[in-house]
């Protein structure tokens, strides 16, 4: 048995027998990973210099990452589209170079310019401290930006495509009714005389078409890939409305009573197809949790420079040992065959990238509110053609 010393409450020190090295070696492990996740680790600090498509992906990318805080970004061109794309995000843009990696603390300087003097221009006016990345580096660094962000592409396109298995009952239901009106009114023309009752049919049958038309485009404009609009302005309010519409594929409504409470005009930027994605699997889960009925709430505010989404559920809850995981990929509480386990990790994924947030609050048995807030924009003059 070995002896160690122990520090008492007025700074001294007394023996404390203690069983064995390596019970000592493990007590202080414990005790390092205590103090490592109570200690909030420093951001690091990063300038990016070059704004044009490899500074505005990165600065994208490195925006939603808490442990990175981008100080600033810098282009010998006034209109680069990363000094737009900076602004948007409230990221300082700089005209000098100098400007930017002084009196900063900067940790680390990201070249993306391509320029072949800019690393020894960098070196001269950079402390030791500072970390460089240009050239082949920089290069490599934009190559796998693009890879991840193709990445997450695929990964909401395949699971928007594994859920469309579960519209396969709502689709036939809704293209079988006009289907069988079409062929009834089609027989009865066959014997039909009288021009007038003619007329009448034949635009029975034209508007019985139009409604199985109307299904095929919201079901086909849904599957399609993810358009590259990143930045258009989308009407939440209408966007809800189409989400619901296009659930009821997936889910039975007609139990359920929806209650909407939108407050008019509220508009964010973002991808309007991505979003439309994660409204459609918010209501499709929230309805799904409800089993024998309940009341599904709509609701759309804006409040402190926020535009705030909720979607609520009266059903049966979530419980406590489980919030902290339903993000996690492939993680589901749905049956084998009912879920990917990727809904709620692509709907997390879209709103980062949006700079929004998630939250959800939850009560076996009362229920499910999920919470999105997204930063508001300030009026643009694109603000009347929202999509």
């Amino acid at each position: 048995m070995m002896i160690s010393d122990l520090p008492t409450s007025d700074g001294t020190r007394v023996p404390s027998a203690a069983p064995s090295d390596t019970a000592g070696r493990r007590s202080d492990q414990d005790g390092q990973e205590r103090m490592a996740s109570v200690m909030p680790t420093p951001a690091t600090r990063v300038a990016i210099i070059g704004a044009g498509r490899g500074g505005t992906a990165l600065l994208d990318l490195l925006h939603q990452l808490r442990t990175i805080e981008v100080v600033g970004i810098t282009d010998r061109d006034p209109a680069a589209p990363g000094l737009q794309r900076a602004r948007e995000l409230h990221v300082p843009t700089y005209e000098r170079l100098a400007d930017l990696i002084s009196n900063h603390r900067v940790n680390l300087v990201m070249d993306l310019t391509g320029d072949p003097d800019m690393d020894r221009i960098l070196r001269e006016q950079t402390s030791g401290e500072t970390d460089i990345l240009s050239g082949p580096a920089s290069r490599l660094l934009w190559d796998l930006v693009r890879h991840e962000s193709a990445l997450q592409a695929e990964l909401l396109h395949s699971e928007k495509l594994a859920g469309i298995g579960s519209f396969a009952a709502g689709i036939a239901h809704d293209m079988n009714n006009p289907l069988q009106l079409i062929l009834g009114l089609a027989e009865n023309l066959l014997d039909e005389c009288d021009i007038e009752t003619v007329h009448d049919q034949a635009r029975d049958i034209v508007e019985a078409v139009k409604r199985t038309t109307a299904i095929c485009r919201d079901l086909t404009s849904y599957s399609r890939r993810a358009s590259s609009q990143q930045n258009s302005l989308i009407a939440i309010n209408g966007k809800l409305d189409e989400a619901l519409k296009i659930a009821r594929y997936a889910v039975a409504l007609q139990d359920i009573d929806i209650r909407k409470s939108y407050q008019p005009d509220i508009a964010v930027k973002g991808n309007p197809d991505e979003l439309l994605h994660v409204f459609v699997n918010l209501i499709t889960n929230a309805v799904q949790a409800m089993d024998h009925g309940g009341t599904l709430t709509l609701e759309t505010t804006a409040v402190q420079g926020a535009t705030r989404v909720r979607v609520s559920d009266t059903g049966c809850g979530i419980s406590a040992d489980l919030i902290d995981r339903i993000f996690e990929p492939f993680f589901t509480t749905k049956p084998p065959g009912k879920g990917t386990g990727l809904g709620l990790y692509n709907i997390k994924n879209v709103i980062h990238h949006m700079h929004g947030t998630i939250e959800v609050e939850s009560h076996i048995g009362r229920g499910s509110t999920f919470t999105i807030t997204f930063p508001r924009e300030a009026p643009t003059e694109d603000r009347s053609r929202p999509s």
